[in-house]
């Protein structure tokens, strides 16, 4: 018994040793080894940093004008993590919130659900931005109502008042432009988690969400600045240690003038009256100036728009659904760089130089016929009737079809008609040389590059879409046989001629490219750059709405030069050729009754008309122009979708912008009723005063309006 009592001691005593040993050992790793680091990690918890949001710089119009500038606004914001604490998770307080805000309960609740999570509302109604970031709810509030909210904090826990500076868009001149500007939002985890670390977002950032705000987010947001505060073990602040002041962000200079802008934007309202009158649907639409010299966008509207105030407060699930609805036109749609068309008959350009770069003669004569026979199939002029043989030059003033149709089918015969080849025909060739087929480079976000439908796009497509074609070629399209058994049957034979040889281009393909129909489609903005590179002898320039950036104390940060993307792959006397025959387009062609009482002579007009057929839906009305057709300097092109004719619909409107641009007042030219003061866009940069307000030229705010 003795020595078992003996062993227990010694068994406990070794093992107190060891213990000893490991608690020695510990504590000199954490106090001599690691004592630097824990030390930091000590001061790290009990200091807090505070961020503090630089002001957003403004966006002026190249004249000065502001288009977004900022006010103060108090705001009521709602912290997710007190909330959802509480017992009911927070309906109590929403609730009262919701009742004193005079604003849906559930619309409380939808603004501060995180994204992404069960039952969240689609952006940018959920909350895109850091779970630990307060909420804001309502904006522009009383300073009573934050007062009575403030004072009466144990019945609103979490919820707080607080001053901030918000987004105003100013709207000089009536000025919508909301695609164009964009708007701002909280960062999201996964934005925060892709950005650079240079870029300085952190998890309270506010950064650009579309247009320019979101592609110059970094030139306007400047560098926040940070309060770092010592604080207790119950988090009460007990010391400042230091604050680096925010730096403001920079002013963007935009190539944007405020008073075309309006111009532009009320023409092309006018225009889609214009094709309702006439029992047309004209469900959307694009108008855009570009200068030819240099590709500086001075004007561009899309129809249906919005007002760019929508997003400050926040936007409602039943907003949120009218800006995606159909029904409505899809207002959110950007259609001059999202909204994708059948060319129509603007077109014939590509095809008369694809024509002569194949052999064919601009000096001879071509059948302008009613109609035309290809592959067994009966192709009618409809834009035009029947002028005989006539020059190529001719057939664009008139937009001959059955002059073109023979083109394409001659071109197609000549690449191998109906092969397997891969290859780009001449026609794809000279439409990419044109810019088409891919984007612009425009510095906005989500621009669309359309397609040119030729044989290598149509062997492309069968690639993609081979396998579900062949599989619906079995089964049919049971889904639509219940409510249309024929069109189901018509579905199934379609699918199966494409699983055999859906990669076949054929005559048919080729004849309806010969007119801008078919497969291809291209956006407004790509036939604005087409017909620009036509005007210049032909350089295609990036289209760019920034002209410069500028500090808040009026020193030039950078300016931005002319961007040449490529040229067109034809000569200087074939597009020679084809100015003069769109010139006299607006002479004896199909924009000659347009223009009647207009100085042609002194203002001669380059236009091309197209009237696009869509399957199922009203045409598609397009005019493409220039001017002055000798020695231009801007491009005008509107589009309206389901709006008729191009020249029906859009020519007054297109008339009345050139009549701004160039001062015109029925037939009398008066360049002090011009849109710029000198008769072109300026070249120098606003004036910015020392409060860093910009000061617009006097010229700008005092022209006499058309």
């Amino acid at each position: 018994m003795k020595e078992q009592s003996i062993l227990r001691l010694q068994v406990f005593k070794w093992f107190l040793t060891a213990l000893l040993v490991t608690l020695i050992a510990r504590l000199f790793f954490i106090q001599v080894l690691t004592g630097e680091d824990y030390a930091q990690l000590a001061d790290e918890n009990r200091i807090r940093e505070v961020t503090t949001l630089a002001v957003r710089g403004l966006i002026l119009d190249q004249a000065g004008r502001p288009l977004v500038e900022n006010r103060t606004s108090l705001v009521i914001t709602v912290d997710r993590e007190t909330i959802n604490e509480l017992p009911d998770n927070g309906n109590e307080v929403l609730s009262r919130l919701a009742t004193i805000l005079k604003k849906p309960e559930q619309e409380l609740r939808d603004r501060i659900t995180p994204c992404g999570a069960t039952g969240s509302a689609p952006p940018p109604i959920c909350w895109n931005g850091s779970p630990l970031q307060p909420v804001p709810v309502a904006r522009d509030v009383g300073y009573k109502l934050a007062l009575k909210i403030m004072e009466d904090s144990l019945n609103f826990p979490g919820v707080a008042a607080e001053v901030a500076a918000e987004r105003v868009y100013p709207a000089p001149l009536g000025v919508n432009a909301a695609h164009l500007l964009g708007y701002i939002g909280p960062i999201s985890a996964e934005e925060l988690a892709d950005a650079d670390q240079a870029s300085g977002y952190k998890r309270t950032s506010v950064v650009g969400r579309a247009g320019l705000e979101k592609q110059y987010d970094l030139v306007l947001r400047g560098v926040d600045g940070k309060k770092l505060l010592a604080v207790d073990r119950s988090g009460k602040v007990v010391d400042e240690i230091g604050e680096t002041q925010p730096i403001p962000g920079n002013y963007l200079i935009t190539a944007l003038d405020a008073d075309l802008q309006q111009v532009v934007e009320r023409e092309l309202q006018r225009a889609v009256n214009r094709a309702r009158e006439n029992n047309f649907v004209a469900d959307g639409g694009a108008a855009i100036v570009m200068d030819v010299t240099n590709g500086q966008v001075l004007a561009m509207a899309s129809y249906p728009s919005y007002e760019p105030d929508i997003w400050l407060n926040g936007l409602s699930n039943r907003e949120y659904k009218s800006l995606i609805s159909e029904a409505n036109g899809v207002p959110l749609l950007h259609r001059p760089t999202q909204g994708l068309y059948a060319p129509a008959s603007t077109f014939k350009v590509v095809m008369t130089a694809a024509a002569e770069k194949a052999g064919m003669p601009l000096t001879g004569l071509y059948n302008c016929s009613p109609e035309v026979t290809i592959s067994s199939r009966v192709f009618r002029n409809n834009e035009s009737r029947a002028y005989g043989p006539i020059s190529l030059a001719r057939a664009l003033e008139v937009s001959c079809n059955t002059v073109f149709y023979r083109i394409a089918n001659d071109l197609w015969e000549q690449t191998g008609k109906d092969t397997m080849k891969t290859g780009r025909d001449p026609i794809d060739k000279m439409a990419r040389s044109f810019g088409l087929g891919k984007i612009t480079g425009i510095d906005l976000p989500s621009e669309y590059a359309g397609r040119i439908g030729g044989r290598a796009w149509k062997r492309e497509n069968w690639e993609r879409n081979k396998d579900v074609w062949c599989e619906r070629a079995k089964s049919g399209y049971p889904e639509t046989a219940k409510r249309d058994p024929v069109w189901a049957e018509t579905l199934r034979q379609y699918a199966a001629e494409n699983c055999a040889d859906g990669f076949l281009f054929r005559a048919g393909d080729a004849v309806n490219i010969a007119i801008g129909q078919g497969d291809t489609v291209v956006t407004p903005l790509q036939m604005a750059v087409a017909y620009s590179a036509i005007a210049n002898d032909g350089t295609l320039f990036q289209p760019q709405i920034a002209k410069a950036i500028m500090d808040v104390d009026g020193n030039v940060v950078q300016e931005f030069a002319p961007k040449v993307t490529g040229k067109l792959n034809t000569s200087p006397r074939v597009l020679s050729y084809i100015r003069a025959a769109l010139t006299n387009t607006a002479i004896s062609g199909t924009t000659a009754w347009v223009f009647p009482g207009f100085p042609l002579e002194q203002v001669p007009i380059a236009s091309k008309t197209g009237t696009g057929q869509v399957f199922n839906k009203q045409s598609t009305s397009w005019l493409a122009t220039f001017a002055p057709a000798i020695n231009p300097r801007y491009v005008v092109v509107m589009m309206v979708s389901q709006g008729g004719t191009g020249s029906g619909t859009g020519g007054p409107s297109v008339r009345r912008i050139y009549e701004a641009l160039f001062g015109i007042r029925g037939s009398t030219i008066n360049p002090a009723n011009a849109i710029f003061p000198y008769g072109k866009p300026r070249t120098k940069l606003p004036t910015i005063d020392i409060n860093g307000s910009p000061v617009p030229e006097a010229e700008a705010i005092g022209r006499t309006k058309p």
